[in-house]
């Protein structure tokens, strides 16, 4: 009897110590997230090209680039606080590099006109490109050196180049807008004219 309580006793103490190990197994690692933030006019459509890269993981319309905070869309819209319509984008580098969101975002701007896009004017409606850190400014700067040195364009590429600052997201009904109201948001890029001169300007039909 006495080593059948022992070796109850041990059978127990096992199974106990298989449990806690396999509780304390760490699971899965969560990906390394980073962020991009662009400019590029309206921000309800550079929203589409973003969503559909693999590896970007979410985007937020907002405001950034100014000098007021917390500034509302009729503020920005009026063109006094500084703010560009932006986007930030959430990406997990292990699947999309900077590099491919450096490439989507020229293929949907025109880097070519200052403080407008398309049928919107204004500074507020100004192309930019907002580097994070050292990295993504060197990589930025090279591809808008390359883009220039390509030939593809006669005038000079006026798309800036600056630091990142305070991202203030725009209010819930500008987010994923063109899911939201689809009809609206095709009316007004096509009556802006986007699609027409990103395909003079690249040869080819956006994504959106």
């Amino acid at each position: 009897m006495a080593s059948a309580r022992v070796l109850h006793w041990l059978l127990g103490g096992l199974l106990m110590l298989n449990t806690v190990g396999a509780a304390a197994a760490p699971g899965p690692a969560a990906p390394q997230l980073a962020k991009a933030t662009f400019a590029g006019g309206c921000f309800w459509c550079m929203q589409p090209p973003f969503d559909k890269v693999p590896g970007v993981v979410s985007t937020t319309v907002g405001y950034t680039g100014g000098h007021v905070a917390n500034p509302t869309y009729e503020q920005v819209s009026a063109g006094g606080t500084g703010h560009a319509e932006s986007i930030e984008v959430s990406y997990d580098p292990a699947k999309v590099s900077y590099q491919q969101l450096l490439d989507v975002f020229w293929h949907n701007v025109d880097p070519l006109t200052a403080d407008a896009q398309f049928c919107d004017h204004g500074n507020q409606y100004r192309t930019a490109i907002f580097y994070h850190d050292a990295e993504q400014r060197r990589l930025a700067e090279a591809s808008k050196e390359a883009l220039e040195k390509s030939g593809r364009f006669h005038q000079p590429i006026v798309t800036q180049i600056v630091p990142a600052g305070p991202f203030y997201p725009a209010e819930d009904y500008h987010q994923s807008y063109y899911e939201k109201n689809p009809i609206r948001y095709k009316f007004y890029r096509y009556r802006c004219g986007r699609d027409r001169r990103l395909e003079q300007l690249w040869g080819e039909a956006p994504s959106h």
